[in-house]
């Protein structure tokens, strides 16, 4: 038997891959399978996410041991077969490839190949480029945008900056028709 995942990103629009990979292979062996497809080193900290029709999160996978609470059910890749957790055709499952900003490749078991085995993982679709692998806290502020007050704030044309404190509160003494906060008495 073959599993075939299929794996997009919401930043690159001709993103694709597709990985053929024995079930029985870890899920460590489909993470190096995806680092090699998209050209990522293999030193940042990485996770699947077990999800459900919706994208919720289920079940994370993670590549370090995370939780030392023997109660609680912990999934390491090099420790969990891939038929462990998924067995199902269109299962969809998260790869987070960066921690800080939470990016992700979505996946789907898009075919389950009966009669048919292989040992290892490999790519067997290539398509678009990658996204970054990682994304500095600078770089994505710049590419946010500021958020400084301006002519456009909330849409409102006629607002006068003069009226804002620098934390954008309103300091021009609106008329409330009560007492002001200095002169209420609890």
């Amino acid at each position: 038997m073959i599993y075939r995942f299929t794996l997009i990103s919401d930043e690159s629009d001709d993103f694709v891959r597709e990985i053929q990979i024995d079930p029985e292979a870890t899920f460590y062996d489909l993470h190096e399978a995806i680092v090699k497809s998209v050209g990522y080193t293999d030193d940042q900290m990485t996770s699947f996410f077990i999800c459900d029709d919706d994208w919720e999160k289920e079940k994370e996978i993670t590549l370090e041991e995370m939780d030392d609470n023997p109660e609680m059910d912990s999934w390491v890749m090099k420790d969990t077969t891939i038929s462990e957790l998924v067995e199902d055709e269109k299962q969809k499952l998260l790869y987070v490839f960066d921690y800080m900003t939470e990016r992700c490749f979505f996946i789907e078991l898009s075919e389950i190949i009966t009669g048919k085995e292989m040992k290892g993982a490999k790519c067997t679709k290539k398509e678009g480029e990658a996204p970054k692998q990682t994304v500095d806290f600078e770089e994505m502020a710049a590419n946010s945008g500021s958020l400084d007050l301006d002519e456009n704030f909330y849409g409102d044309q006629d607002f006068d900056l003069e009226e804002f404190d620098q934390e954008g509160f309103d300091i021009g003494g609106g008329e409330s028709g009560g007492a002001s906060f200095e002169e209420e008495k609890f």
